[in-house]
C-alpha cells in the first residue's frame, strides 16, 4: 500500500537553528512519537527503534534511516525503511525544504511511503488518519524543541 502526504510548518527560529535541529539525533529521538533509540551510525545516517500503535496493531519497528541531498540550511531528502516483525514493514523518504517566511522558518515536507503485512490491512484512511496524527505529533514536538 503506497501513501503520500504533505504539509508546512511555520517555526519561530532562524533557518540555521532549525537545520541543526534536524540533524540532532537528541532533538529528534525527543520528538518522534514512540521513539526508543536512535543513534547515528558511521555512513551519515540513523539507527532507529520505534514503537508504534496503529489501529489494534502494535509493534516495535527497528530500521534505518538515511539522508541525502544535503543542502545546508535549505534542506534534505530522508529516507528509511523498518521491519515490525509480523506488524509488517515501513519504507518511504521525505524531501524537506526550509525557507524564511514572516521572520522566522518556514519547513515544508513532501512524504512518499510504503507498508506491507498487516499494517497494509487494515485500510487506506486507518493508515492515513495514523500517519497525519504522527505528523502532526513530530511537528508540534519539534516546533517546541527549535523554540525553546
Amino acid at each position: 500500500m503506497a501513501m503520500t502526504m504533505n504539509g508546512e510548518v511555520q517555526l519561530a527560529a532562524s533557518r540555521e537553528s532549525v537545520w541543526a535541529k534536524l540533524n540532532d539525533p537528541e532533538v529528534l529521538k525527543a520528538c518522534i512519537p514512540g521513539c526508543e533509540e536512535l543513534e547515528k551510525t558511521d555512513d551519515g545516517g540513523f539507527r532507529a527503534v520505534a514503537k508504534m500503535k496503529v489501529g489494534p496493531v502494535s509493534a516495535r519497528f527497528r530500521g534505518k534511516v538515511m539522508l541525502s541531498d544535503l543542502d545546508p540550511p535549505n534542506g534534505y531528502k530522508i529516507s528509511g525503511e523498518g521491519e515490525g516483525g509480523v506488524a509488517g514493514f515501513a519504507k518511504g523518504g521525505a524531501a524537506v525544504k526550509l525557507s524564511e517566511k514572516d521572520g522566522g522558518t518556514l519547513l515544508s515536507y513532501d512524504v512518499e511511503a510504503q507498508i506491507g503485512g498487516k499494517l497494509a490491512q487494515l485500510g487506506q484512511r486507518l493508515i492515513n488518519g495514523a500517519a497525519k496524527k504522527l505528523a502532526d505529533e513530530f511537528f508540534a514536538n519539534f516546533a517546541k524543541a527549535v523554540q525553546g
